[in-house]
């Protein structure tokens, strides 16, 4: 096993160098760069824009009003501004560096986690992931769990009573989720539930009331009434992503459980007179789960990461996968770059994470036999 955990990691530098290549070159050829929102940003304000200064996360600029304004420039709707304050913008975003140039100095700065500053914002990358991760941990782990506790239970009793009504209501229940999707359904939980046309039993948005703005986690924990406050905002958005994964999980659950279930051991094992709970939890039940829990780190980062964007904006709670959207809107390269850096890279983790979930639950299973 040692030797095959060696191998993946040393497989992670290629991919992750691979990802990171495609994606650069991608979004460094699409246009609407950092230094065209600038431009778009100055000529939007009509006549004045020699006399604005933008900030930038490295410094500021001033437009000089009595510079000739006659040369074209590369960038659309730069027509008409000066070519210097272009090239000092340039500057500042690092664009007067070839690209291959900028991807590795970039590359090498990530290999320390040094992820720079943001462009819009005036704030270390790494500082703005600190701050949004609270939100993003909150809706991600207990979206996963309540998935995982509820579909769980729920695969396997469909799978009892195959062919059952239990069965096929369920089912329909089922289909009925996944034809919503989670963001219609948030929509739906706030005009129902949170002061719309009939009750208001939950907040709009936000994971605190007035009263305990700007209290941290830790301190929160240690105040029952703030624990209570806290569930009480997750209720509403927690619902509406879990709606998202319900389906899925189910009915592989359900299928795992099945594929089982007709196998020649449970056959020998009830021959034997085992009893039925005792054959599906004891003989069945870890063959079957072997794919379902293996796929748990996956799914928690995609929860985590790339499924709460709309519940987010609709719910009001900043956390990474609204800013994710704004970087990605902005031009936000650093964060944009930093964010996909250490996603892929514990997306990669995680992938090796549930191998090694394959060989805890079943020690049978050997990643480094080989066929001859």
């Amino acid at each position: 096993m040692t030797a095959y955990i060696v191998r993946r990691l040393l497989l992670m530098v290629p991919t992750l160098f691979a990802i990171m290549v495609i994606n650069f070159v991608v979004i460094h050829v699409a246009p609407g760069g950092p230094v065209e929102q600038i431009i778009a940003q100055l000529t939007g304000q009509g006549a004045d824009i020699t006399e604005r200064v933008t900030r930038t996360g490295t410094g500021e600029t001033t437009v000089q009003p009595d510079q000739p304004l006659t040369t074209t420039s590369q960038y659309r709707g730069a027509q008409g501004l000066d070519p210097e304050f272009i090239a000092e913008l340039e500057k500042q975003f690092g664009f007067d560096r070839p690209l291959h140039v900028r991807f590795f100095n970039m590359m090498k700065n990530y290999l320390v986690f040094d992820f720079g500053e943001s462009f819009f914002r005036d704030r270390k990358v790494v500082d703005l992931v600190i701050d949004k991760m609270p939100v993003s941990i909150s809706l991600g782990v207990w979206t996963t769990l309540l998935v995982y506790l509820i579909c769980i239970p729920l695969g396997i009793a469909k799978a009892n009573r195959d062919g059952s009504r239990f069965d096929i209501w369920t089912s329909i229940v089922i289909i009925i989720g996944t034809a919503i999707p989670s963001f219609l359904f948030a929509i739906f939980l706030l005009v129902i539930f949170a002061g719309g046309s009939y009750l208001d039993w939950f907040p709009l948005g936000g994971l605190q009331s007035e009263e305990y703005a700007g209290t941290e986690l830790l301190q929160c924990v240690t105040t029952p009434a703030c624990v209570l406050d806290y569930f009480w905002h997750l209720v509403l958005p927690v619902t509406a992503m879990t709606i998202g994964g319900f389906a899925t999980l189910t009915m592989l659950t359900k299928n795992s459980f099945l594929d089982q279930i007709h196998q020649q051991y449970v056959t020998t094992a009830r021959a034997k007179g085992l009893s039925e709970r005792r054959v599906m939890y004891r003989h069945v039940f870890r063959n079957a789960m072997l794919i379902v829990i293996a796929g748990f780190p996956g799914a928690f980062v995609s929860i985590l990461f790339t499924g709460s964007l709309l519940i987010e904006i609709i719910f009001s709670l900043d956390g990474l996968g609204l800013l994710g959207f704004e970087a990605a809107f902005n031009r936000d390269y650093p964060v944009m770059f930093a964010t996909l850096y250490f996603f892929s890279l514990l997306g990669l983790v995680m992938n090796l994470v549930g191998d090694l979930v394959y060989t805890i639950i079943d020690p049978r299973i050997d990643f480094e036999a080989r066929e001859v």
